[in-house]
């Protein structure tokens, strides 16, 4: 029995061990932003757009430098809370204290409005468009989810709290922050629940935005606790930066919100209330 047990230690010994994801600091910008919530690259990967929610506006940033390059939407937006590309380049934004959904059409730097998405939503402060054409809107105030096709609302669920980001994996389904009852849920594209994650481990406490890794990892803000959380596709907390207290310096945010994964391992968040976008490495090894 003994040769047997020393047997399996050492078969246990010999397995690869998977260490934790690691954040590398590269830098923060300075450009004048006011409480920046999501980001989008944009599909040329030229510029970062930055919604930046006390600005009234989507800004645009150099993604490498992070330096303000330009601007648009203070003239006509109202809370600007999400930013999102379709597969035609169109650009969606939450145009949140207007109860709509505005879309734009962009020539580099200019953006040309030419549409809004209403209905049964207020607060809107997430938008998803998803592979199968549909537009999904994430109604903060109502506290509901809208699936619009052809412009005009064609399923919702409701009974959430503060819903907020939505992002779709590979086989249709999405993920949703409900962000008022400190949860994640998974949902099928006809918006039945398919999964929650809420409680221990995770221990949510206003969880906001996300982007997904090609396996399906979860990168998120956690704003409350100050913290961004990495979970595994299978639902396994793999990391967690932040002190939880809020800080500056690398490693630390205060009530992040915006998550924006690019090429190369980079990632970007929106360090809210520090009032900055910060760009990071990610390792996962």
């Amino acid at each position: 029995m003994r040769v047997f047990i020393l047997a399996l230690l050492a078969f246990a010994c010999a397995l690869p061990v998977r260490a934790e994801p690691v954040l590398e600091f590269l830098g923060a910008s300075t450009a004048d932003l006011e409480n920046p919530h999501d980001l989008k690259l944009s599909p040329d990967g030229r510029y970062l757009l930055v919604s930046d929610v006390g600005n009234n506006r989507v800004a645009f940033l150099d993604p490498a430098t992070l330096q303000l390059v330009g601007e648009f939407g203070a003239d006509h937006q109202s809370g600007t809370h999400d930013v999102e590309f379709d597969a035609a380049g169109r650009l969606y934004v939450a145009d949140t204290h207007n109860n709509r959904v505005t879309i734009y059409e962009l020539d580099g730097l200019k953006a040309k409005l030419t549409g809004e998405l209403k209905g049964p939503i207020r607060g809107p402060e997430g938008v998803l468009a998803h592979p199968n054409g549909r537009i999904y809107v994430a109604g903060a105030w109502s506290g509901n989810v809208v699936a619009f096709a052809d412009g005009k609302p064609v399923k919702e669920l409701k009974g959430l709290s503060a819903p907020h980001d939505l992002e779709a994996l590979g086989n249709g389904d999405i993920w949703l922050s409900d962000s008022g009852n400190n949860r994640l849920l998974l949902l099928s594209p006809d918006l039945e629940i398919l999964r929650e994650l809420k409680g221990p481990p995770y221990n949510f406490d206003g969880v906001r935005y996300m982007d997904l890794l090609a396996d399906g990892t979860l990168i998120l803000g956690d704003k409350n606790n100050h913290q961004i959380k990495i979970i595994s596709g299978t639902g396994k907390l793999l990391k967690v930066v932040g002190s939880g207290k809020g800080g500056n310096g690398p490693g630390e945010f205060r009530t992040p919100e915006g998550v924006e994964l690019g090429g190369d391992d980079v990632v970007w968040f929106s360090d809210s209330g520090n009032d900055r976008v910060v760009r990071y490495r990610l390792k996962m090894n």
